[in-house]
Formats: structure tokens, C-alpha cells, sequence
């Protein structure tokens, strides 16, 4: 084979890896958009419906009790029909969640949406690792990782956005519901249309790759439960999801109260964290690439953003310097988001990824559903600095649970 045609062969592996990453990337960045769904309207709600803080972390809990059960499922789903078809019905949840949404009129229909949102994000990692271990090049994975993550940051710093600026635009709320059942839609359909390009039956495992000598040892579908690794990446993502879920649900508020500042100016506090993280993904992409010392990665970036977390619940900075503190802290979670990716990669038996992801990422649902309600309490009994300060604990322990997992 001459030079012309092996360089050829390269830049169509290229365009092939980068087509597949940027759909998963687009299919991710939905998911994590949908997990916002309705925080980002809780003062609405409150004055609509007359709901305590409590009762607004439980609709978090709602949502992430049914994704982390579903999740920890669907991965046994996947590795058994495809991941294609489980991500197309993933998308109509979110249709039907919006929908949901727009017409609630009270605490019972907004469960539903949290629902049917949650039943929508369920199948998401498990699907979206698999498409990508099977169909991007061992060379550009890391780099696939980092994007995956850097989309979930971007979904997340989205939905603000559009649901708070289609409320302020037009006057009513049910409108921005409009617009999250539309988006689903148009992320359906071009899915749809380059369905080639995430077609995990065209991939394959790279221990399928290296021959039938290297297959995976046949073993009870259960046994990958035995791994001590597993179980130490489903805490760190509990622990680490914890904290997520105090700046998600809660930051805005807190910061209000704390600082005196408008809920208008705090409100885009998420988006900032987010955004944040996603530059912090784009770095950690290229720490993956070139350290095998996951977890030191993964220990130094987390508590930059504990000890950021931890200056904002002080109450002793200047309000946009709060504000900032608060956001900055992202870029540190976002670091770690590829080598914790890759330690968990590691974790995963052949045959047995998809499993394992929806095992390990079942503790992120976990953290969220059992975290929501506990700092609703804090806000509804007006320890605001509560907020900060637990979400700085939770990202310590996350740090322990990830440093001892190559040892396991």
C-alpha cells in the first residue's frame, strides 16, 4: 500500500471519528440539557404554585430516582439489542417531558415531566460510551471523552439560557417549553439523517479487534458487580454529583441571599459554572492523552474547586467576586471530567462496557436524587453558606473515592 493510500486511509478514519464524536457530543449535550428542565424556572414555580424548596429538590429526586434506576438497567439493554434504537425513544421522553412541562398545573405535573425526563436521560451513558469505544479510534478516545464531557457542560449552560430568556421575552413560561420540545425534535431528526455514523453494530471492541484470543472470558452477566473498581467509581460519582446538584438547584438563591444580589443577576451563576467546565474539559482531554496518573489528575483539579466552594460560603468576597468564585469552580470539576472517563474505561471488563458505565454513572443519578432535597432543606431553613460548604465536602470525598480505585 503507497503512502497516497494510507494517507487517505487516515483522513477518512479522521472524518468518520470526528462525525461519530460530534453526534454523541450532540446527543449528550440534549441529555444534560433535559436535566435542567426545570430548575432554572423554581422561582417561577414557587410563585406559581406555591411550593417550598423541599418540594422543588424532590422533582430533582424524581427525575434522577427513575434515570438511575433506569440507567443501571438499560446498560444490560444495550449491551444486549444496540445503542442506536435505545437513544431514538431516549429523545421522545424528552418530547413527551416537555410537553409535560408546558401544561403542568401544579407539583403533580411537574413530577410527571421530571418523570418522563428522567426515563428520557436513563439510557444516555451507557449509549454513548458504547458508540464510542466501538466506533473511535483508540488514538482520538481520550479526546472523544473530552468532548463528551465539554457537551454535557455546554447542554447544562444552555438550558438557562434559553428557558429563563424565552420566559423574560414573552411573558409566559409554558412558551419555553415550546422551545425544549422543538429542540428534541430537530436533535431527532438529524440523528436520524446521519444514523450511519452512530450505528454501534458497524464498530467493534478493540479486544474483538486484536482476535478471537483476546475475547472476553464467558462469565455470569453479574460478575462485573465483584469489582471492587466499580463500586469506587459509583462513589465518586455520587459524591462528586452531590455537589453538582447544590449549584444546579440551589446556587442562584443562595447567592441572593447571601451577597443581597437580584435572583437576575445570580441566575446565569450555572451557566458560568458550566461554561467553566467545559474549558476545564478541554485541557483535561490532553491530560488524559499524556498522564497515566489518573487520579492525581483528578485529586488537584477537584480541590481547587472545593477550596473555591469553600471562599464563596464564607460570605467574605465582594459580591461579583462571589459570583465568579462560584463559577471558576466549574473549570476545576470539568479538569477532572476525561481521566475520571478513562478510570472507569479502565474498570470495565470486555463485553461488559455498557454494564459497567450504566452501573458507575447510576451513582451520578444517585448523588443527584439523594442530594436535591437535603440542600432544599438547608435553603428552606436559610443556612444559604450551607450550600457552598456541603458541596465542598462531597467534592473531598469524591477525591478519596477516586484515589483509591487504581489500587483496587
Amino acid at each position: 500500500m503507497n503512502t497516497a493510500t494510507l494517507t487517505l486511509s487516515a483522513d477518512q478514519s479522521a472524518r468518520r471519528d470526528i462525525q461519530t464524536i460530534s453526534l454523541i457530543g450532540l446527543a449528550h449535550g440534549t441529555s444534560h440539557f433535559f436535566h435542567m428542565l426545570l430548575p432554572p424556572l423554581f422561582p417561577v414555580f414557587m410563585r406559581e404554585f406555591g411550593l417550598s424548596y423541599s418540594e422543588l429538590g424532590l422533582l430533582v429526586t424524581v427525575f434522577f430516582v427513575i434515570s438511575g434506576i433506569g440507567q443501571a438497567l438499560s446498560g444490560f439493554l444495550v449491551d444486549r439489542t444496540g445503542a442506536r434504537p435505545i437513544l431514538f425513544l431516549a429523545l421522545g421522553c424528552f418530547v413527551l417531558a416537555s410537553i409535560a412541562a408546558g401544561t403542568a398545573q401544579g407539583f403533580t405535573g411537574l413530577a410527571l415531566a421530571a418523570a418522563l425526563a428522567g426515563l428520557g436521560n436513563s439510557p444516555f451513558h451507557p449509549v454513548d460510551f458504547t458508540i464510542l469505544n466501538k466506533r473511535v479510534s483508540q488514538a482520538r478516545l481520550g479526546h472523544a471523552f473530552s468532548v463528551h464531557g465539554i457537551s454535557g457542560n455546554l447542554g447544562w449552560a444552555l438550558a438557562p439560557v434559553l428557558l429563563i430568556s424565552v420566559h423574560q421575552t414573552t411573558g409566559h413560561w409554558r412558551y419555553a417549553y415550546v422551545a425544549t420540545a422543538l429542540w428534541a425534535v430537530c436533535v431527532m431528526a438529524l440523528l436520524a439523517f446521519k444514523r450511519d455514523a452512530i450505528d454501534d453494530r458497524q464498530g467493534a471492541w478493540s479486544h474483538e479487534k486484536a482476535g478471537a484470543a483476546a475475547a472476553p472470558v464467558d462469565e455470569h452477566p453479574m460478575a462485573f458487580l465483584k469489582l471492587p473498581s466499580v463500586w469506587l467509581c459509583f462513589s465518586f460519582f455520587f459524591f462528586s454529583t452531590a455537589a453538582l446538584t447544590a449549584i444546579q438547584s440551589f446556587a442562584s438563591p443562595a447567592l441572593s441571599a447571601m451577597y443581597g444580589l437580584s435572583l437576575a443577576s445570580t441566575a446565569f451563576v450555572v451557566t458560568g459554572y458550566m461554561l467553566a467546565g467545559a474549558a476545564g474539559m478541554v485541557l483535561g482531554g490532553f491530560l488524559v492523552a499524556r498522564s497515566q496518573n489518573l487520579e492525581r489528575n483528578i485529586a488537584g483539579a477537584m480541590t481547587a474547586a472545593a477550596a473555591l466552594l469553600a471562599l464563596t460560603a464564607t460570605g467574605w468576597l465582594p459580591a461579583s467576586l462571589a459570583l465568579v468564585a462560584a463559577a471558576t469552580a466549574g473549570f476545576g470539576t470539568g479538569l477532572a471530567g476525561p481521566s475520571r472517563d478513562m478510570l472507569i474505561k479502565r474498570a470495565a471488563p470486555p463485553g461488559a462496557t455498557g454494564r459497567v458505565y450504566g452501573t458507575v454513572y447510576s451513582g451520578l443519578d444517585t448523588g443527584f436524587a439523594v442530594a436535591a432535597p437535603i440542600f432544599g432543606a438547608l435553603m428552606d431553613r436559610q443556612w444559604t453558606s450551607g450550600v457552598f460548604w456541603g458541596a465542598a465536602l462531597a467534592l473531598l470525598l469524591g477525591i478519596a473515592a477516586a484515589s483509591v480505585v487504581r489500587k483496587a
